[in-house]
């Protein structure tokens, strides 16, 4: 395993970073003004319009895309540490539109979608014309198995009809957001795996309600996560992503290289988080002397620099594996990320806002909306417990009962 920087990699994380320095840093606020001030909270601030026309103009746009030449084709090794330098911002990975749920579906679009498909939803998206949303998660059942879930998909003759309820779609509430990619269930008397069916649902279609915008620990995030319910909403049969019965799969493509892009961030989330600690030790005085100096202290940014090392070393050992092997050879490693980049981003970020005291738990800086968003992720595209599931799963596959035990 070689984790060095290939020329491209470190070409374009030299310029990321001081795109990121120059522009989407000093963008945040003004970001976070905009949108306070439009009448719509869900509209894109004209702020973030202005760093996508730099982005597009330095030749930071669609890094992640590494299908055919409808982006960068760069692997996921060389993606990771780009995806890791946005991730240190919130708005760094739509300034760049690498953000999901975006990502996610321009990549099954890419690689299910028919060239019809293609030519009307994943051209727009790749040029930020348009944004998508994905609508996979039920409120009435456990989502965390998506052979749970109970939207219907059913054909009727050149059609299919759609009825039922998601929510936490994220996205949906963009006013950019002309279409959704709905998992439901095209043929429950299937077998278990070939029962869901993924399909295209134009925002605009009748039918399509979006009941409310769902906040995130009291956030609520600028693309909006959604209820949305589904009554007897006719799409053309043409609409249906891949075959049917193929939706299962196409999740788990789908959410294999999104886990990984979400570790990156999450490191991001780390590596600023960490940073904004040993500054705020560095400043702050107490009992006569700063913060830095005192032994619990550096034991955090000790614990904190070994812990975000540990997780970004096995991320790339990850996306090496599905550079090399395949996304199969990866499982166990792609489920360890999620849980691992999560778990340790959300601690850093814990200690961090302790640091800070008081100003910690505010409005006043970043940490607050890292603290939700790190604690959210441990439960999105799937939660801790169930990776750790399949991780335990896949080791004991190694193991066979020893013949002096099996009395």
């Amino acid at each position: 395993m070689d984790f060095a920087f290939t020329p491209r990699t470190a070409e374009l994380a030299a310029k990321l970073e001081t795109f990121m320095k120059e522009h989407v840093f000093p963008a945040e606020e003004v970001y976070d003004r905009q949108i306070s001030e439009n009448d719509n909270p869900h509209e894109q601030p004209q702020v973030m319009r202005d760093l996508q026309k730099t982005a597009r103009k330095q030749g930071l746009w669609n890094l992640f895309m590494a299908h055919g030449d409808l982006g960068a084709s760069l692997t996921n090794l060389e993606y990771a540490p780009l995806a890791e330098i946005v991730g240190r911002s919130l708005i760094g990975n739509e300034a760049i539109n690498c953000s999901a749920p975006d990502t996610g579906n321009m990549e099954i679009l890419a690689l299910y979608g028919t060239e019809e498909q293609k030519k009307q939803w994943l051209e727009p998206l790749l040029n930020c014309e348009i944004r998508s949303a994905f609508a996979m998660t039920e409120p009435d059942v456990a989502s965390s198995d998506a052979t749970n879930i109970s939207t219907s998909i059913l054909r009727d003759r050149d059609e299919y009809v759609i009825n039922g309820r998601k929510w936490y779609a994220s996205g949906v509430l963009d006013p950019d957001c002309k279409l959704m990619i709905v998992m439901g269930k095209s043929d429950p008397d299937e077998s278990t795996y070939r029962q869901q069916s993924m399909i295209l649902v134009p925002m605009d279609t009748p039918g399509v309600t979006v009941v409310r915008d769902l906040p995130m620990l009291g956030y609520h995030d600028r693309l909006g996560h959604g209820e949305v319910l589904f009554e007897n909403v006719r799409v053309p049969a043409s609409n249906m992503l891949g075959e049917e019965g193929g939706g299962f799969a196409i999740a788990q493509g789908r959410l294999g290289p999104g886990r990984m892009h979400y570790a990156m961030r999450a490191i991001g989330i780390a590596e600023r988080a960490l940073e904004m600690m040993c500054q705020r030790a560095t400043d702050r005085v107490a009992f006569g002397e700063p913060l830095a100096k005192r032994g619990v202290i550096r034991e955090w940014i000790a614990r904190s620099r070994i812990e975000i090392d540990q997780i970004r070393l096995i991320t790339f050992k990850a996306a090496w594996l599905m550079d090399t092997q395949g996304n199969a050879a990866a499982r166990s490693e792609v489920a360890a990320i999620k849980v691992s980049a999560m778990e340790t981003a959300h601690r850093v970020v814990d200690r961090a806002v302790q640091t800070y005291g008081a100003a910690g738990v505010s409005d006043d800086n970043i940490l607050g909306r890292f603290y939700s968003l790190t604690r959210a992720l441990q439960i999105a595209d799937g939660p801790s417990e169930v990776h750790l599931r399949t991780m335990a799963r896949l080791e004991l596959k190694k193991y066979t009962p020893s013949k002096e035990n099996a009395r």
